[in-house]
């Protein structure tokens, strides 16, 4: 991956790694600490002041200089961690340090206790390191320290919080897809897919597995119980997402199911399910509320994802069964023609992720200008994360902040307008393009 700023040097042992940017760009600086909170493994960033010292009173000198504002009118204690060689002890650096912060400068005094500010330095040989803020991480494993797995992913709030958590886990998460809406559902659930890869886990190519399963829909429709019909599709689901996350050496898959959300997702039923899959499913979400799971996908970026997203659920039951027998369950399968199930493994269609939007398959040719004329409207489709790094700014033209998951439901935009896409690499910008070029509009994408 292409660093954010090149002269960016990384050092570090086993448990630390250490990032010198040696940039003044605070903007470049805030995008390197944005990337290092979205990388698995890493529990919190400090941000540190580097400088190079001798004596006891040249540290005291440099924490004056960078705390005596700081701790004007508030209590504070000095905290030092210390590596190398050194003829003195952490706690005369505290003493010594703190005490000459207390006689020069206008604090409130000293105290070990929950003080209002905590000074804190960390010494590495003849290097002082004061901390300015304290960033948290994810935390986890790095990504790659574990096996692989394959996440079912629907696009809805459920499925990508499932996927991001086994991802902060340093697991490396392929996605598998079951398509029961369309071109229009697939599109969705890449975007997803791609966005949760590209914040979470970049380091690592993943796939993207899709599964054509309206006809298998069609059969279960026309075949089996009405009351039936939950526990017998996600068992088809399950069946097939086994086949291929054995093909892919995957030893888990991964389901965005909690206990008693849903019909299917009874205790009993999940049980049911279950016994098709001799491998093993994983359920990170099973005993976690629908808030809870809605409050991370908020935290992690995929909220307004799954916001927008249909519902294609497939099968819906009048009175569908809370505890299904495996027995009966069987019993309506064989009604079932298991050839549509093969049909459906042998169509999926294998993506590398990063190559989503750029196949010939799913892109026509929509222009590209480097250059807009002053009668175009820039439209901004990033997500509002991105967005926020790094606004747009135009001085020539009118610039609209649509994400992309909003652009297709958006219906006030005049068709006699020339509008101009705009992502960092363009290759959301030219799938979107296409959509809109279908629907009427004239777009064009926008790379400067």
């Amino acid at each position: 991956m292409t660093p954010i700023v090149p002269e960016t040097v990384i050092n570090g042992s086993w448990d630390r790694l250490e990032v010198n940017t040696h940039c003044q760009d605070e903007n470049k600086n805030q995008a390197i600490i944005e990337r290092l909170k979205t990388t698995p493994g890493i529990d919190f960033i400090l941000r540190v002041n580097q400088h190079v010292f001798e004596t006891i009173e040249d540290m005291a000198e440099i924490v004056i200089k960078e705390f005596g504002a700081e701790v004007k009118a508030k209590s504070f204690c000095v905290r030092v961690k210390r590596s190398g060689r050194h003829n003195f002890k952490s706690t005369e650096i505290e003493r010594q340090v703190g005490g000459a912060l207390l006689h020069n400068s206008e604090s409130n005094g000293v105290k070990l206790k929950d003080p209002e500010v905590t000074v804190q330095l960390e010494i590495k040989d003849d290097i002082l390191y004061t901390v300015v803020k304290r960033i948290e991480g994810l935390g986890g494993f790095p990504m790659g320290q574990q096996e692989s797995c394959m996440s079912l992913i629907s696009g809805g709030f459920d499925s990508s919080v499932a996927s991001y958590l086994m991802m902060k886990r340093g697991i490396r998460t392929h996605f598998c897809f079951f398509n029961l809406g369309g071109k229009a559902h697939e599109v969705g659930v890449k975007q997803v897919s791609h966005f949760l890869w590209q914040k979470y886990s970049a380091s690592h190519r993943v796939l993207f597995i899709s599964i054509p399963f309206e006809k298998v829909v069609t059969e279960i429709l026309e075949k089996v119980d009405h009351s039936q019909m939950g526990v017998v599709l996600k068992r088809m689901m399950l069946r097939v997402a086994d086949r291929v996350a054995k093909e892919f050496n995957a030893p888990a898959i991964v389901t965005g199911e909690a206990v008693g959300q849903v019909s299917s997702q009874t205790l009993t039923n999940l049980a049911v399910i279950d016994q098709v899959c001799p491998g093993l499913v994983m359920r990170p979400l099973i005993v976690m509320d629908k808030p809870e799971i809605i409050s991370l996908s908020r935290q992690i970026g995929t909220e307004e994802f799954a916001a927008v997203m249909p519902e294609y659920c497939g099968v819906i039951s009048n009175k569908p069964t809370t505890r299904a027998k495996l027995d009966k369950i069987e019993r309506e399968e064989t009604r079932f023609d298991s050839a549509c199930l093969e049909q459906a493994f042998n169509d999926r269609k294998v993506e590398n992720i990063d190559q989503l939007f750029t196949s010939k398959e799913s892109l026509s040719a929509v222009e590209t200008v480097n250059l807009p004329s002053t009668t175009d409207i820039v439209i901004d489709i990033r997500h509002p994360q991105e967005l926020a790094l790094k606004p747009l700014q135009l001085t020539a033209n009118k610039v609209l902040k649509i994400p992309f998951f909003k652009l297709q439901s958006i219906d006030s935009l005049n068709k006699e307008e020339n509008y101009l896409l705009y992502c960092d690499k363009g290759i959301m910008s030219q799938l979107q393009a296409e959509e809109m070029v279908d629907k009427g509009y004239k777009v064009k994408v926008y790379q400067p």
